[in-house]
């Protein structure tokens, strides 16, 4: 079965891994960042080796996304950065084929212990099973 896991992360956190930090995002030192990108690179090349990786991205800060909406026969109504700062949003995912909720779970709990500075806030990592609609 596939699996949609995501990791969430807000603006401040986005300009705390740019060295600015604030109360709710300490600064990112370069040696945090590179033992969190060594360790997203690892587990990404195990999933990949397990055959259990169809794909992983890390998106873009929240300040570049672009949100459109309307009603049906309405005008589209186009907004850049409609959220505060602090609002976490998806910061990126992966798509998994597993066996089982179980082995999901477990990926997803080694994520949970990806090198963060001290003072990070907890974010959850959020599993989705990709489905066929209701059931």
């Amino acid at each position: 079965m596939k699996y949609f896991v995501t990791v969430q992360g807000s603006q401040a956190d986005y300009d705390a891994m740019s060295g600015n930090g604030s109360a709710t995002s300490p600064a990112w030192s370069q040696d945090e960042l590179q033992a969190m990108f060594a360790f997203m690179n690892s587990l990404n090349n195990e999933l990949a080796a397990s055959g259990e990786l169809v794909d992983a991205q890390g998106f873009a800060e929240p300040a570049k996304a672009r949100f459109v909406s309307a009603l049906p026969g309405n005008e589209p109504v186009v907004t850049d950065r409609p959220y505060a700062d602090s609002e976490p949003q998806i910061a990126g995912y992966w798509l998994l084929e597993c066996e089982s909720l179980d082995r999901v779970t477990e990926i997803a709990a080694r994520i949970t212990q990806c090198p963060l500075p001290a003072g990070s806030a907890e974010q959850p990592v959020v599993i989705r099973p990709v489905g066929d609609g209701p059931e």
